[in-house]
């Protein structure tokens, strides 16, 4: 599936087309950006046609200080039938010899007045982001003190009427039922909603609700980093839950491992308050705050302390 069209960068960032505007519907396939300073002295051995080639002040000025022949002959080299198009910074003039190569080969100019290392950052982001890994997950996604916390589990587990009460508790949906989770580096995982479901929260017994006209902008959030996962699942007798927080259990979602904690449900469970709580101490985490640590070594030291009056 296409991704990215030239055409979305001229859309998207208000570029200028000077020339090869047949192209403009040419795919970009890749989210690397190259700058052809060595190309312009004419080695084009590891010439990379397939990115966005991007022109600064310094490739410009040496291509610039060419011949005409040369000029021509650069041209038709970096104008290849995969480019996708190439970009001027700095609003800078464009040599007649790459506006008609640009234009025999449909390879789309754009110009922009920004600066070199702004454009590249902006169009890296950009691409950056259109050609991240995505996947999806069967679950809940709400903003907990900063914290976005994903909660998953089975059906009718209450994962839905848990985020209804975080909602009342002054928090902010993001998505519910279907999360949408995008990877943007080698650690950060962002999740948002489906836009058919954006804002709506399905509740056994009352169906679809509008969480945003209920209780306003406030409650919910188009898309949050997921920092941490809470399993809820049915209380089951024969198995040993943690109770101290040592246990350090993960969730493998695409390449990123996320903390996880598993929290039994059965009547009587406050889940909202809970998580709420498993939230907070997720941060006091990275604070450098580990409670079930500390009272590991307090006990710890209590041990030795009876050991040694005992000896």
């Amino acid at each position: 599936m296409v991704r990215v069209r030239t055409k979305d960068l001229l859309e998207h960032f208000n570029l200028t087309l000077v020339a090869g505007a047949q192209g403009i519907e040419r795919k970009i396939i890749t989210s690397d950006i190259s700058r052809p300073g060595i190309e312009m002295t004419g080695y084009f051995n590891f010439y990379p046609n397939e990115r966005l080639q991007l022109i600064g002040r310094t490739e410009m000025a040496y291509y610039m200080d060419l011949s005409d022949e040369e000029k021509y002959d650069r041209a038709v080299r970096l104008c290849t039938d995969i480019t996708p198009g190439i970009v001027i910074s700095r609003g800078m003039n464009i040599p007649q010899q790459l506006i008609e190569v640009a234009e025999e080969t449909g390879v789309p100019i754009l110009r922009t007045s920004m600066k070199t290392t702004r454009v590249i950052s902006r169009l890296t982001n950009y691409l950056e982001e259109k050609f991240a890994p995505t996947t999806s997950v069967h679950g809940v996604l709400v903003d907990i003190y900063g914290v976005g916390v994903l909660i998953t589990g089975q059906s009718g587990v209450g994962k839905s009427e848990t985020a209804l009460e975080l909602v009342k508790r002054g928090h902010r949906l993001v998505a519910d039922d279907n999360v949408e989770i995008l990877q943007e580096d080698y650690d950060t995982l962002v999740g948002s909603s489906p836009k058919i479901l954006e804002n709506m929260l399905e509740i056994r017994g009352l169906g679809i609700i509008d969480v945003m006209t209920l209780f306003g902008a406030g409650a919910v959030r188009t898309k949050k980093r997921i920092s941490v996962v809470i399993h809820l699942e049915n209380w089951d007798d024969s198995k040993q839950y943690d109770r101290l927080g040592l246990d350090e259990d993960t969730m493998q979602i695409m390449d990123v491992k996320l903390p996880k904690a598993t929290v039994p449900v059965r009547p009587g469970r406050n889940l909202a308050v809970i998580i709420e709580v498993a939230a907070m101490n997720f941060r006091l985490k990275l604070m450098g705050v580990n409670t079930a640590e500390q009272f590991s070594a307090r006990l710890s030291n209590i041990i030795e302390n009876e050991k040694s009056m005992l000896d």
